[in-house]
């Protein structure tokens, strides 16, 4: 009895929509991301703490602080915006996935479970894509209808 319900409810997880899965990842990534670059801005503005953080603290190599404050800010507003309606979502996670790795090796190697649940959630989508319920798929879907029509 117990086996059979087992048997059942594992059958009900196989059956979940791979939309969903890239969806989830999209979004929660979005979100740490998000938030993230909102505390490092008042408006449109770049707060003067962030370029103090990437002065002092963060001290990303080959790039300048100012400049890397720069793009960090802007990254987190661009990407996580893209991953949420699912445009250019591979491209974007690579993006944010790059960050991460930048975060982990060089500003809190110490914060790796985090890090690592983050990167799962990216690699998911660069390599399986954003879902159905994404930008990405619809004008995929749109490319491949009108190559049908114009082809000989």
């Amino acid at each position: 009895m117990m086996r059979h319900r087992v048997l059942t409810l594992l059958r009900w997880l196989n059956r979940s929509p791979d939309w969903l899965h890239g969806a989830l990842c999209r979004w929660g990534v979005a979100a740490i991301f998000w938030r993230s670059g909102q505390t490092k801005v008042t408006g449109f503005s770049i707060n003067e703490s962030t370029f103090d953080l990437f002065r002092d603290e963060y001290r990303v190599p080959l790039l300048p602080p100012d400049l890397a404050a720069v793009l960090a800010t802007v990254s987190e507003h661009l990407f996580p915006a893209l991953l949420v309606i699912g445009l250019a979502s591979r491209l974007s996670a690579g993006a944010l996935l790059g960050m991460t790795l930048t975060i982990q090796i060089f500003v809190y190697p110490g914060s790796w479970p985090d890090h690592l649940l983050w990167a799962s959630a990216l690699v998911y989508v660069v390599l399986r894509g954003p879902g159905q319920l994404s930008l990405d798929h619809l004008i995929r879907r749109r490319c491949d209808d009108s190559r049908e029509r114009f082809r000989p």
